[in-house]
């Protein structure tokens, strides 16, 4: 289901100087060539509180934590609801700001809930398999992650980040979930995180 997030000339003018500023790229417009897909929760109990989590294109001063690293709002591609309906936020080839160092090849799938209150579910699991399974028939998907794995990729080639300082801890989507996702998607061949890390 569509339900577009605000794009305006703010949030692409903040996509772009987050482009060059955490990863040295000057592009034109703020467009990606997907090469992954990373999976996330909101830990928000709610769609309509994470869409409005969302919507804004510039980041709440609520987000101390990531506030030095840009004014560019935090958003994903996807957000998947509990009873597994699936909302298209933003175009698949436009940068979401959702996984350090990856943005700039990455699609983001969020999945409302997370908490101890409000675990993933078994419809989640479902959209989140068939969305993995759509996007591989439309991009040249090589790898496929879980958010808290985002940092396996520190020395990988598609790893851009600038400041070695600038990490968050991430726990979601968890690997129960991904194995789960894994598993069902095996036929298609993706990678999970890559083997090399940072000594």
């Amino acid at each position: 289901m569509e339900r577009p997030i605000t794009w305006d000339a703010e949030r692409e003018r903040l996509s772009l100087a987050y482009l060059e500023a955490r990863y040295g790229l000057t592009p034109v417009t703020p467009r990606i060539n997907p090469k992954m897909v990373v999976l996330h929760w909101t830990a928000i109990p709610t769609l309509e509180k994470s869409l409005e989590a969302f919507e804004p294109s510039r980041l709440p001063q609520t987000r101390p934590d990531i506030q030095t690293a840009g004014a560019l709002n935090v958003s994903a591609h996807y957000l998947v609801d509990r009873d597994g309906t699936i909302y298209h936020l933003l175009a698949d080839t436009l940068m979401a700001r959702h996984t350090i160092g990856l943005n700039h090849c990455a699609i983001g799938i969020e999945n409302v809930g997370g908490t101890p209150e409000t675990p993933l579910t078994e419809a989640q699991l479902k959209a989140n398999i068939w969305l993995v399974r759509h996007l591989k028939a439309s991009f040249p998907i090589t790898y496929l992650i879980g958010h808290h794995e985002y940092t396996s990729f520190e020395g990988h080639p598609l790893w851009l980040e600038q400041d070695s300082a600038y990490r968050t801890e991430k726990t979601d989507p968890g690997p129960a979930f991904m194995n789960d996702v894994r598993r069902a998607v095996k036929d298609l061949g993706l990678q999970g995180p890559p083997k090399m890390q940072n000594p």
